[in-house]
């Protein structure tokens, strides 16, 4: 595909901002037709944020469709409690950069199939 960009942006670069800056960064991103790959994953309220903030976007901005989103985490289901104790206080200690998430915008993303251990990018 022509003019197709990946942008992976480490946990770190985001972990001190806020809400609305991480939005923003993300937003500008997907703007310029960039698919985000982020280690780690967006808090619920700034998942939210996001998918206002693009609703609001869609009738507004030419061309522009929306996104899409998946994030994809270790299955922890079959761990024991010692690994889900060890998962969850990394967790709250330095956030949630065992999850991968994937962003990209609606125009070029056509799909993401998602499963505990994968994700598939379909492109339009």
């Amino acid at each position: 595909m022509k003019g197709l960009s990946l942008h992976v942006i480490p946990f770190s670069e985001i972990q001190d901002l806020g809400i609305a800056e991480r939005v923003r960064k993300i937003l500008a991103l997907i703007l310029a037709n960039k698919i985000i790959i982020l280690h780690g994953k967006l808090r619920p309220e700034e998942e939210a944020r996001l998918i206002e903030d693009t609703m609001a976007m869609v009738d507004h901005i030419k061309n522009f469709q929306g996104i899409e989103l998946a994030v994809i985490e270790p299955d922890l289901k079959n761990k024991g409690i010692m690994m889900k104790m060890r998962h969850g206080i990394a967790k709250r200690l330095v956030g949630y950069t065992g999850a991968l998430t994937l962003i990209g915008p609606a125009s070029v993303v056509k799909e993401i199939r998602q499963d505990p251990k994968k994700l598939e990018l379909m492109l339009s």
